[in-house]
């Protein structure tokens, strides 16, 4: 399937690419620091979950803020895997308190919901005003929101860094979200030392969301293959590859594939952990500036529909973790990419140790395949759609939902069609 991301001969192909860096604090001890990059609000809302509470990094934020004089009320009803209605619920309390500024600590589950209140609070309107379309309206943030510092807990989702949240939206059985730079966090302040609390399974789905994140990024579609937007500050956030965010894809890449497996195995192995952290922030910046693909697409539609299965180190419920619902699909999508592209795949590949010494072009796609599937038996995350409870009877209903995606479909490197969907569907339930 070669690139078809055609212009006509009436649009001027772009030429030019955004950097939209992120501001970053990272290192072991930053979420005692708090307080000191939080100078100068006056009281804020802590986004967070009772996980967190109980692990007592709640209260070393509470305190590094107190200790500047900021007043602080604790939101700590986030969901795991956020949905319309918790979205609903954290911007209702945001919504009146007298806020100038927002903490999130936690997964991208807390972030997201903390950018999500951050903005219903500021801009009150109804849910789907913002939700990316088709599924929502598409509308712009009208203007900048509070000040928010991100305090990532898991090593994984990169949201610190980007302007993106995600959410179930329940009642339509899909997944979807904002996008917007303004939903930036003003700060990203990492502490990879939180951590250590996570379980084997939740550090394993995190790990992958990162090995995706970067794969995804290095191999969307090249920014010179839009039109040149007009006004040139039209130029989207996901803009596809380029030559920023090539340099965060490939070294997350290469720290991640390096660090995954120990990270998972030894909760004690804090370089790894640190490592996998420095990773998904590197990875978030890259796909923050790229945008990601056809995974994550097909993820929203699987994490949506979720049924029976429920991932050990989770809720007690069902329940599809984020990084498994995209590492689920991504061997199958990367064999139908990986003639868009053939040396990026292969440089994926080798990332994950894979001798490409000698390898064709048409080996691409299985290698980096077998490598993925590989690390998802060493860290016991589910390989195939069947290991999930989906049957082929789901296919007709998930290749739509994932098509609806069409931040993510149109930033694949070839141009996809419902039975290019229908395809890597039935390879990621056949895996």
């Amino acid at each position: 399937m070669a690139c078809a991301h055609g212009l006509g001969e009436d649009l001027v192909r772009e030429g030019c690419f955004s950097i939209d860096p992120a501001s970053v604090v990272f290192g072991r001890g930053a979420l005692a620091e708090l307080g000191d990059h939080a100078a100068g609000l006056r009281r804020v809302m802590l986004v967070t979950d009772r996980a967190l509470v109980r692990h007592g990094h709640v209260d070393v934020a509470v305190r590094s803020l107190r200790a500047r004089g900021i007043d602080v009320v604790v939101f700590d009803e986030v969901s795991i895997e956020p949905t319309d209605a918790s979205f609903t619920a954290a911007s209702e309390a945001a919504r009146g308190g007298g806020f100038d500024g927002y903490v999130s600590l936690g997964g991208g589950s807390a972030i997201d919901t903390a950018k999500a209140a951050a903005l219903y609070a500021t801009y009150p309107a109804p849910l789907e005003t913002y939700v990316n379309a088709p599924l929502g309206l598409g509308r712009p943030v009208p203007g900048p929101l509070p000040r928010h510092i991100a305090c990532p807990s898991t090593c994984g989702t990169g949201s610190e860094c980007t302007g993106i949240a995600v959410f179930d939206w329940v009642s339509r059985h899909a997944k979807t979200g904002i996008a917007s730079r303004a939903l930036r966090p003003s700060l990203a302040l990492v502490d990879p030392t939180l951590t250590a609390s996570l379980p084997a399974s939740v550090v394993a789905a995190s790990g992958f969301d990162v090995l995706c994140h970067a794969i995804e990024s290095t191999t969307a579609r090249p920014f010179t293959s839009r039109a040149r937007p007009s006004p040139a500050t039209a130029r989207p956030m996901s803009q596809g590859r380029n030559p920023w965010s090539d340099l965060g894809s490939q070294e997350a890449l290469r720290i991640a594939a390096a660090h995954l497996v120990r990270a998972v195995t030894d909760a004690s192995d804090t370089e790894a952990r640190e490592a996998l952290s420095w990773a998904a922030l590197l990875a978030g910046i890259a796909f923050g500036n790229a945008g990601v693909h056809l995974p994550h697409a097909m993820s929203y539609a699987v994490s949506a529909n979720a049924r029976d299965f429920k991932m050990p180190g989770y809720p007690d419920a069902p329940l599809v973790p984020h990084g498994v619902a995209v590492v689920v699909n991504a061997p199958s999508v990367f064999r139908a990419t990986a003639a868009a592209c053939p040396e990026r795949h292969l440089a994926a590949a080798a990332a994950l140790g894979v001798d490409v010494r000698g390898a064709s072009p048409g080996d691409a796609g299985h290698l980096l395949c077998d490598a993925l599937t590989a690390l998802m038996r060493a860290t016991g995350v589910p390989v195939g759609l069947s290991t999930l409870g989906f049957t082929a009877a789901d296919l007709p209903h998930l290749a739509p939902l994932a098509l609806a995606q069409r931040r993510l479909v149109d930033n694949a490197p070839f141009a996809v069609t419902p039975d290019h969907m229908r395809e890597m569907f039935q390879g990621a339930l056949d895996a």
